[in-house]
């Protein structure tokens, strides 16, 4: 009689219960990662769908209404069949819990792309290019209505907030956007722009958004959300990612459970060297100041190892770590166990004060604002000549905008060296 009444009080609950993830980016390449063992490789390639999974054994677990992704499913716009089977394996799970799934494409798995397309199950709705509204009626008797598109192309620049238009009498309506909001700062594209004030009008009861790979709430009340990736992909993407648990009722109260959904994360470590350092010491100081990290953190890592006031360390050692010697040798130490830390780059830095002395302090800010105000289109016309090179590009692939980003960064880092190594008669 108490299991029945308990049962009766659940299916009274006047809410909604769903999971808000979004650019999953399956199959990423993983860039910025060289010379690590194949079998540590595949682990790390395999992070992206271990996240996924997390996702979906909560949604299960949990016994959620639905589950939404908003945009970049797949890392390319050529979706791997692995990708796809790996999806669609996971689609049947909440088909066998009983779980519909809605999803928008993105910028990367745009509606465009070249594939060998795998159905999914019939639990799962698609977005067309244009807004659509999609009706739902959970378990309980709640009506939601969602509303979503997906990109026909890559680049969708138009304010495709405006068509999005409450229909129906519903007990709630989601909205679902994978674009950039105008008050955010973000290296990503502004596709699909839109501002806070644009998506309140609508009164969406919810605002589940994909693109920003960083979770950030927009807003409360109504609350628009990114949940940012699941998975960090380079080093641009550091610390714990999450998904979202989004419960609502209808008094119009939201709440949202954070969901740990990283399986390996990216850190930076910043150690400082002093005078009469040995190799010795530095080596111990490295080894220390990971365990530290992996004891803290309590989940594997890809590690950047960055060395400040490398002054003050001999030309001997200073050149153990350049020509990679002495990264070598700590990944040589490395324990590749359940989890593990793995170190993939080491920074060095000379003292401050010597670098103001090479250069006048100008010139550095005024090449980090050049290099940050750099656009997508002008990067693109600067290597023009070479993808349009009737040999090169043959062997060439189009670059994406992480890609560009890390172009951008290694070009402030060689400058940086070569005037740094003026220093020792700029042989460098």
């Amino acid at each position: 009689m108490e299991h029945i009444f308990v049962v009766r009080r659940i299916q009274l609950k006047k809410e909604i219960r769903f999971i808000h993830t979004a650019d999953l980016h399956l199959d990423s390449p993983f860039l910025g990662l060289k010379d690590v063992p194949t079998n540590l490789f595949k682990r790390i390639q395999n992070s992206t769908f271990q996240a996924f999974e997390t996702l979906i054994d909560e949604a299960i677990e949990r016994q959620v209404d639905f589950f939404v992704i908003v945009g970049d499913l797949f890392d390319g716009e050529d979706r791997s069949i692995k990708a796809q089977a790996k999806l669609r394996q996971q689609m049947v799970k909440l088909e066998q819990a009983g779980i519909e799934v809605f999803i928008s494409h993105g910028n990367h798995d745009h509606l465009s792309g070249t594939w060998l397309n795998l159905d999914m199950p019939s639990n799962v709705q698609i977005f067309p290019e244009e807004v659509t509204c999609i009706p739902i009626t959970t378990k309980t008797g709640l009506k939601v209505h969602l509303y979503g598109f997906s990109y026909p192309t890559r680049h969708v620049t138009e304010r495709m907030v405006s068509k999005y238009i409450k229909e129906g009498e519903a007990d709630f309506h989601i909205g679902l956007l994978h674009g950039h909001c105008e008050s955010s700062r973000s290296e990503h594209q502004p596709y699909a722009p839109f501002s806070i004030q644009e998506l309140l009008q609508t009164q969406m009861n919810y605002w589940a958004l994909g693109h920003i790979h960083k979770s950030q709430i927009m807003h409360e009340d109504p609350h628009i959300v990114y949940p940012g990736n699941p998975q960090g992909r380079h080093k641009n993407e550091k610390g714990k990612k999450i998904g979202y648990e989004v419960v609502i009722n209808v008094e119009g109260q939201t709440t949202l459970q954070p969901i740990p959904t990283s399986v390996i994360q990216w850190e930076s470590l910043e150690l400082h060297c002093t005078e009469e350092m040995t190799f010795t010491d530095l080596y111990t100081k490295c080894e220390t100041a990971m365990e530290t990290s992996l004891d803290q953190k309590k989940i594997s890592i890809l590690l950047e190892i960055n060395f400040k006031d490398a002054g003050y360390l001999s030309a001997a050692i200073k050149q153990k770590l350049e020509n990679g010697e002495f990264l070598e040798m700590l990944q040589e130490g490395t324990d590749i166990g359940d989890i593990f830390i793995w170190p993939y780059k080491i920074n060095i830095e000379e003292n401050k004060s010597e670098a103001i002395l090479l250069e006048d302090p100008t010139f550095w800010k005024l090449m980090t604002q050049t290099i940050s105000g750099y656009r997508d289109d002008e990067i693109d016309e600067t290597l023009s000549t070479l993808y349009t090179h009737v040999y090169a590009s043959r062997y060439l692939s189009p670059l994406t905008d992480v890609m560009k980003a890390e172009l951008l960064v290694e070009a402030q880092e060689l400058i940086g060296e070569r005037l740094v190594g003026r220093k020792e008669g700029g042989k460098r």
